[in-house]
């Protein structure tokens, strides 16, 4: 029993010692432990810095690279505009040019419209006499036109040469108008047939009596009742109501 008592008194001072160590131990680790999850607190609180810092570099990076591009791009748009602004500069310096030259191609192109209308006129008083009244209001027309200052030359030139095609068509056409013709020294309501400038010839409403121009002698003549078909047919096809046919008609020949 003594043995035993002394086995349990020592196992109890031991049981005492390794207390006495394990608390001596914790007050040396506390202060360790305390120390090393400050230390993990403070890398961590530094990971998190060091993560957001990436992000901002990453996001800095991207706007750089975007910026780049977007600098490319205007340097490409820069160099289009200079183009442009280049080709605008020259096209300044020629209308400028141009500008220069407006009185002066003005000054010459006037007095050419002058001759074209007085040789027009003169054309047409040399002409077969059809439509005269017509023509004759085209041609003063023209002349009043030269004379107004609101008029730009461009747009008289145009006028001009508008006469001139209405007379080039008149060569080519076949015509029938209404009019009054002087016959046996009466004045009489007669239809009038054109075939081109080639033929002028006029038929009472009747179709009783009928007369041509001679481009010779510049007078009027009679026909004898022998073209009355052909005239009266000739008229017809002008004004549309029978197809184009073969007509018989006198044609002056000039030498």
């Amino acid at each position: 029993m003594k043995r035993l008592a002394t086995y349990t008194v020592l196992a109890l001072a031991l049981t005492v010692s390794a207390t006495n160590s394990f608390a001596q131990e914790d007050n040396v680790l506390k202060p360790a432990v305390k120390v090393a999850t400050q230390i993990n607190d403070s890398a961590a609180a530094s990971q998190q810095k060091i993560n957001q810092i990436t992000d901002q570099i990453d996001d800095k990076l991207q706007q750089f690279k975007t910026i780049n591009k977007e600098i490319d791009g205007l340097e490409v748009y820069n160099g289009q505009l200079r183009k442009q602004v280049a080709n605008q500069l020259q096209e300044m310096a020629d209308l400028n040019a141009s500008i220069d030259n407006v009185s002066v191609i003005e000054r010459q192109i006037t007095p050419l419209m002058m001759r074209m209308i007085d040789g027009l006129a003169q054309f047409v008083a040399l002409d077969v006499p059809f439509l005269p009244e017509e023509r004759s209001k085209r041609i003063e027309d023209l002349k009043r036109m030269m004379d107004r200052a609101d008029i730009a030359p461009s747009e008289k030139f145009r006028r001009v040469m508008e006469a001139y095609q209405v007379e080039m068509d008149y060569g080519r056409t076949l015509e029938a108008y209404s009019g009054l013709q002087t016959i046996d020294g009466q004045e009489r309501n007669v239809d009038f047939l054109r075939v081109g400038r080639t033929t002028l010839i006029y038929q009472t409403r009747d179709a009783a009596l009928q007369g041509t121009w001679n481009k010779q002698t510049r007078q009027w003549e009679a026909l004898d009742s022998s073209y009355r078909t052909q005239v009266t047919k000739g008229l017809r096809m002008a004004k549309k109501q029978l197809a184009p046919d073969l007509l018989m008609l006198p044609v002056a020949i000039t030498e």
